[in-house]
């Protein structure tokens, strides 16, 4: 039996099936994902999304899905599913017996004496997705024929049937080649065997994604079928389906199937499943190397990398990737700050964490690899930059002022990872002293400093001293409240902010803290009584008038519940981290509580990976993205932490 199964009763059932999502990734940028039933829900769903530099470089859905039709003896059996206005049809879900994902994705299809399994693998470093068909038993001569449906779009629009769509085909070995539009490259759709393609072209009209529905977007599209591939498939035979941006030998098919197989991480346990999601974020273009912050719509964010980076790869020892994306993002910084969200010029610059957490997550990497003379050569020169920048003051208003503590804020901007705005407005305005940012800022000077006096920089020790010295004090003098015995969330002309949140655990968790044990313990106490769940740290306190327990409604709804209140799993890791420092070994077993909490979710929302968010009201469904980076990066780095404390405690 495979670690992640469902059976028949589950995949019947559409209100269950069309809740479980996958996803898989290419290094190429390249991803493909759909429900396990193979309906798609979302417009961001596709057997083959790419990025396509030549239009926008961003991801467009070329192959949105294929139907499978299995003919008997004249009789025609639609395998495939798609939902329309107040229907689904065809209804192909109910021949499906069971899938598992061990070691890919398996569907096992039964339509009278024939079993048919379908198997999906899109290859590592390609933008090609193969699909193989096994027909498993059958008691007469069959066939089968695939239609493909075609999108062309880009993932955050829906494509409508129009008169500009280039519907031709053209030949190619054992397929045919299709570009609906303009300055988009050919998909190259090919059958490891020899077959005949019927081009019987049609649009399919209004097909519904309920999942847009749901979150208020449009949410029907009109869907190109060029025609469809037909061939005999006898009792054992294995044929296999090509979607690629480039043609391919299909005499090569079933070998690059076997070999990309052979080297996949079987996900036959929870640590191998995260292990795999984690190797899904990294993309490559040219020489430089990115984290996708998550699946399916984000792109690269620099407070996701940072944050997500260490949790990827360090507890693997895959110091190749995390200093190949250091490099990355120290080359493609614009001065002391780093691109918020995206690769692309015309990104915003705009989180004044990110240049802080790009201390953290180097640090993170000289305590794994030991490479500090390489760190230090490396990347002083950037952080030297950041922090003379933030010291004599940056865009956003960032700036030391003279009690040594980061100010930061703009009307209309969000410069924290709270960075919800709607109509205009930050939904949690933070300006001012922001706990996390002081906490990250006296890490950062720390961490120099502790490199700088090691290679002998005294002129950078000079500098900065006397302005590490007086952080912790004046840290403790404008955050902490002793009434309430906790640290503030903000600090501004109007006095403290002392709503809990779980901004204030950094400061405990930190490898230089600004606090001592004390004042730790209050924190840990009030953020465990108050923001604590099963699925991560809540985003402030139900007893908050402001509290939302859900995420969902439209999208100004999800916005405004963003971060009040919604549960974030990537904040669990310095949780996990700042309880393990100060409360050792009496805090062991509630750690490894923490991490198998997680387990379920394995087989949830996102198969095989951690969602994005959660509700902060119980059960504490899953939202957002199927598929987050920092979700799964501190999940994995929760179990490394407490194997180095089982490691140092023996």
């Amino acid at each position: 039996m495979s670690y992640i199964e469902f059976d028949k009763n589950q995949l019947i059932n559409l209100k269950y099936s069309l809740s479980k999502e996958v996803i898989r990734s290419s290094r190429s940028g390249t991803y493909a994902s759909t429900t396990i039933i193979h309906c798609n829900t979302r417009k961001y769903h596709g057997l083959l999304i790419c990025p396509i530099e030549e239009l926008d470089g961003e991801n467009h859905v070329l192959l949105s899905t294929i139907h499978e039709t299995v003919v008997q003896r004249d009789k025609e059996f639609n395998l495939g599913i798609h939902k329309y206005p107040g229907q689904f049809h065809p209804l192909g879900h109910k021949y499906i017996q069971d899938f598992s994902t061990e070691p890919i994705p398996k569907i096992t299809y039964k339509v009278g004496g024939v079993v048919l399994q379908k198997e999906t693998m899109l290859l590592k470093d390609k933008e090609q997705m193969l699909i193989k068909y096994t027909l498993v038993d059958a008691h007469s001569p069959t066939k089968l024929q695939l239609r493909p449906f075609l999108a062309f779009r880009n993932v955050h629009k829906l494509s409508h049937a129009n008169l500009f769509a280039n519907t031709r085909v053209t030949k190619i070995e054992n397929g045919v080649k299709s570009k609906l539009y303009e300055g988009y490259p050919y998909l190259n759709m090919q059958v490891s065997k020899e077959n005949e393609f019927f081009a019987a072209q049609d649009w399919f009209y209004n097909i519904e994604y309920q999942e847009e529905q749901k979150r208020g977007y449009d949410y029907q599209e009109d869907l190109f079928m060029p025609g469809f591939f037909e061939f005999s498939i006898q009792k054992g035979e294995s044929v296999i389906f090509s979607a690629s941006l480039k043609e391919t030998k299909t005499e090569l098919l079933a070998e690059d199937f076997e070999n990309e197989t052979k080297g996949r991480i079987p996900r036959n346990s929870f640590e191998n499943c995260l292990k795999n999601s984690a190797q899904q974020f990294f993309i490559r273009k040219g020489d430089r190397t990115y984290v996708v912050a998550g699946y399916p719509w984000f792109g690269a964010w620099g407070r996701d990398t940072f944050i997500a980076l260490p949790g990827l790869t360090l507890p693997y020892e895959d110091f190749k990737t995390c200093k190949n994306v250091l490099d990355t993002m120290t080359a493609e910084s614009e001065g002391a700050l780093f691109k918020n969200n995206g690769m692309h010029s015309n990104s915003e610059v705009n989180s004044v964490d990110a240049p802080l957490w790009y201390f953290w997550t180097i640090q993170q990497y000289v305590k794994y690899s030991g490479n500090r003379h390489e760190a230090w050569s490396s990347y002083q020169n950037k952080m030297k930059e950041i922090l003379y920048g933030y010291r004599n003051g940056l865009q956003y208003n960032i700036k030391m002022h003279d009690n040594c503590l980061i100010w930061q804020g703009q009307e209309g901007k969000a410069l924290t990872w709270m960075d919800a705005i709607v109509n205009g407005k930050a939904v949690t305005p933070r300006t001012g002293y922001a706990v996390e940012i002081n906490a990250l800022w006296y890490n950062a000077v720390m961490f120099a400093l502790e490199l700088a006096k090691e290679f002998e920089d005294y002129q950078f020790v000079n500098d900065w001293q006397e302005i590490a010295n007086q952080i912790p004090q004046n840290f403790v003098k404008v955050f902490y409240n002793s009434e309430k015995q906790h640290l503030a969330d903000y600090v501004n002309e109007t006095g403290q902010n002392l709503f809990i949140r779980p901004n204030q655990i950094f400061a405990a968790s930190l490898p230089y803290s600004p606090i001592n044990d004390e004042i730790k313990n209050n924190v840990i106490a009030t953020v465990k009584s108050h923001l604590l769940t099963s699925k991560g740290l809540r985003t402030l306190s139900p007893r908050n008038a402001l509290y939302v327990g859900a995420y969902e409604g439209t999208q100004q709804q999800r916005d405004m519940a963003y971060h009040q209140g919604t549960v974030w799993p990537w904040l669990i890791g310095h949780f996990v981290e700042a309880s393990l420092k100060l409360y050792m070994r009496s805090f062991l077993g509630e750690a490894k509580k923490i991490y198998k909490n997680f387990e379920e979710e394995i087989a949830n929302a996102g198969i095989g990976t951690i969602s994005e968010i959660y509700d902060g009201d119980p059960p504490h469904e899953a939202r957002g993205s199927i598929s987050q980076a920092w979700s799964v990066a501190e999940v994995i780095r929760v179990k490394k932490l407490i194997e180095e404390f089982e490691n140092k405690k023996n």
